[in-house]
């Protein structure tokens, strides 16, 4: 098989999910720049993913576009840059959830199309059909949108590449089935939920290899300055409350109407 594709991911970075996160006016999160930071877990499937059909490939290449403070950014890509070959292509902004999606999109989209050499007819745009910081599920449409991509999957668990360069495409759908979707081949966008990969090990070769393009692309990273249009009067942790009630043969109606009234009343 001769195909070779450029394999765009699109991530971004989240705090450690087993750290307290504390919301302040702002909006933002309290001490976030001293929170251990994470790659977003749907953007890193998504990157694994990326990188198990590009060493299928030969030829094909994986860039990793992602917005994040630098200092942050730089500690997070000396973990993940061991562990699959990849460019980067680094966006010096916020990282919380805090920013309208839209913006988000533009910023990426743009950063994308300033990507030396890269041919849209072998283009296959990968990311989280869903995010830990920003999670409308909207951002990877926009982005795609603003490329001009129209074949456009969302919660993607599986891709085989056929000896014509079709792509079938397992999508999640409602009561826990998959749609099984063909396309003709690239560009393509695939918003991926878990895939079946794991985690792939550290690798120091690959480590080096990595860094020796990513703290040059780091340093010129271009500053994106997005306006966060949520503006909050007062924030404060969820209250830690249970009350559970067993009941048999409710009616659906009852239970619906006890769940209003139980949201009315926060």
């Amino acid at each position: 098989m001769s195909i070779a594709y450029q394999i765009v991911v699109c991530g971004g970075i989240v705090p450690d999910p087993l750290q307290t996160l504390e919301p302040v006016a702002g909006p933002a999160l309290k001490n976030e720049m001293l929170l251990p930071a994470v790659l977003d877990p749907w953007a890193a499937h998504s990157l694994y993913e990326a990188a198990n059909l590009a060493r299928k490939l030969p030829g094909s290449k994986v860039y990793l576009v992602t917005m994040a403070p630098k200092a942050k950014l730089q500690q997070v890509m000396m973990t993940v840059g061991q562990k699959v070959p990849l460019e980067l292509v680094a966006i010096d902004g916020p990282a919380s959830g805090f920013v309208e999606s839209a913006a988000v999109a533009e910023a990426l989209a743009t950063a994308i199309q300033s990507i030396a050499g890269l041919e849209p007819a072998r283009m296959l745009l990968f990311g989280g059909w869903e995010s830990a910081s920003r999670g409308a599920g909207t951002t990877m449409q926009m982005v795609a949108e603003r490329l001009g991509i129209t074949e456009q999957f969302q919660g993607v668990d599986e891709l085989l590449v056929g000896e014509d360069g079709s792509l079938r495409i397992l999508e999640r759908v409602e009561g826990g089935r998959h749609q099984i979707s063909v396309c003709d081949g690239a560009p393509a966008l695939l918003g991926w939920a878990t895939g079946n990969l794991g985690e792939p090990a550290n690798n120091p070769q690959t480590g080096m290899m990595n860094m020796r393009a990513m703290m040059p692309a780091l340093q010129k990273a271009k500053p994106a300055v997005l306006a966060a249009d949520a503006k909050f009067e007062s924030v404060e942790l969820p209250k830690q409350l249970r009350e559970t009630r067993i009941v048999k043969d409710a009616p659906v109606e009852q239970i619906a109407q006890e769940i209003v009234e139980w949201v009315r009343a926060e």
